[in-house]
């Protein structure tokens, strides 16, 4: 098909992975958040860290105190300003960072400015020389980390967007400071323009740029992916001790958060409740959790289970306890250039996806035949897609087939780190 043609093109171009790559980099990673916390950030800062270790690479990972989303320091890191540690080869370097659960404006700029001016201090005490400082972004203001140390190191200063940042928090109500928005454009700004090469994951932040100006040659587009080896199907035995084996179980796994709209799929739950061998089930933690523990113990939600966040390794096991995932984010102009990550980890565990999420995120879930698209806030196409599924256990297994299969050819972490390795190998 023409459509896996160019997609192949664009993924894998000059990308043999059978051969090793013959000049050694040293790159400073800077990403505020790293395992152990748990999140999309997290697992593709430390994946493209390890893969590009595994390619002979030396990876010096700059990180804060982990914290997040709790706002919380563990005992062990409190009255400590700087720890290093190894993880799989890499080297990281946590520093202190201003953390507190009180999540106000104000607080939440104490949080990425304390963790700018720690790592900036933590990389000049990193001793040596390096070739990149590798910055990923949001949190907007690592940028200010990045750019200065590849100065003081005479590295390449080479910037990853995850999201358009500040439009992404304009368009969420986060950021409404006409005066803060304008100095956060201009820095915006001053990141492309000094940015020896910019790293998108979606086209669309890809297009977005390019309209903007900045040349074709100097942008690089490396989507998020899967750990297709830690993602996969792992049977029901886990939907079997959650005493769900004789319920058709709705998953979410990921952050209660504002993006994903938590309200309106608790009204999703309530509505289901006429279908009583229907059951949800949502793991993870966020800043809206409270609010949907509120409402379940308000409206007496007896099939909706709510799990806190576990570890990365055995999020594929819930994966694979529940028959259909939800990926839902709000209505809203950006989020159709937006393509959240767990669609590759969904795709990867073989389970069907209820996406509602227009632009790429649709493109490509309808690309790979993996699930059914509904409009984002749109409860009852929710329940008739949820329905729908239920009914026709078939084609529940072919859409989790095709997502496997998508994912493996296009979307594996291990490709699309060899392709973050050659973007790099060509600046140094």
């Amino acid at each position: 098909m023409m459509w896996k043609m160019q997609l192949s093109r664009l993924l894998c171009a000059e990308c043999d992975m059978s051969e090793p790559s013959k000049t050694k980099l040293r790159i400073l990673y800077i990403s505020q958040y790293f395992p152990p916390e748990i999140g999309a950030t997290q697992t593709r800062a430390i994946e493209m860290a390890r893969n590009l270790v595994t390619y002979g690479h030396d990876v010096t990972v700059l990180t804060e105190f982990p914290n997040h989303p709790s706002g919380i320091l563990p005992e062990k890191y409190r009255f400590k300003f700087l720890e290093t540690d190894t993880i799989d080869g890499i080297r990281v370097r946590r520093s202190w960072v201003y953390a507190t659960p009180n999540k106000t404006f104000v607080t939440r700029l104490a949080f990425y400015f304390s963790f700018m001016f720690s790592a900036i201090f933590s990389g000049l005490l990193t001793r040596g020389r390096y070739d990149v400082v590798y910055t990923t972004s949001p949190p907007f203001f690592v940028g200010v980390s990045g750019y200065v140390l590849s100065r003081l190191k005479r590295a390449r200063f080479v910037f990853e967007i995850r999201d358009l940042w500040p439009d992404s928090a304009v368009e969420l109500g986060e950021l409404n400071n006409p005066r803060f928005i304008r100095w956060a454009q201009k820095l915006e700004q001053f990141f492309y323009r000094n940015a020896s090469k910019l790293v998108v994951v979606t086209k669309g932040t890809y297009n977005h740029l390019l309209a903007q100006g900045i040349p074709a040659s100097r942008l690089e587009l490396i989507p998020n992916g899967t750990n297709t080896a830690i993602f996969a199907n792992r049977g029901d035995a886990l939907k079997k001790t959650l005493q769900l084996q004789d319920k058709f179980v709705v998953g979410y796994s990921g952050i209660l958060g504002l993006a994903q709209g938590m309200e309106q799929l608790c009204e999703l739950v309530e509505e289901m409740r006429v279908h009583p061998d229907v059951h949800f089930l949502f793991v993870g933690t966020g800043p809206k959790k409270h609010v949907v523990e509120a409402i379940k113990a308000e409206k007496r939600l007896g099939n909706l289970t709510l799990i806190d966040e576990v570890p990365r390794e055995q999020i594929a096991d819930y994966i694979s306890a529940w028959d259909v995932s939800l990926v839902p984010l709000r209505k809203n102009e950006l989020f159709k250039i937006t393509i959240p990550s767990k669609i590759y980890d969904n795709m990867a565990c073989e389970r069907p996806i209820i996406l509602s999420v227009d632009g790429e995120a649709r493109s490509i879930l309808e690309q790979a035949q993996a699930g059914i698209y509904v409009e984002p806030e749109n409860s009852g196409q929710m329940m008739a897609a949820i329905l729908q599924l239920k009914a026709d256990p078939a084609v529940c297994r072919e859409m989790g087939k095709n997502g496997r299969a998508f994912v493996d050819a296009y979307y594996s972490r291990e490709r699309l780190a060899h392709k973050l390795e050659q973007s790099l190998m060509e600046l140094c």
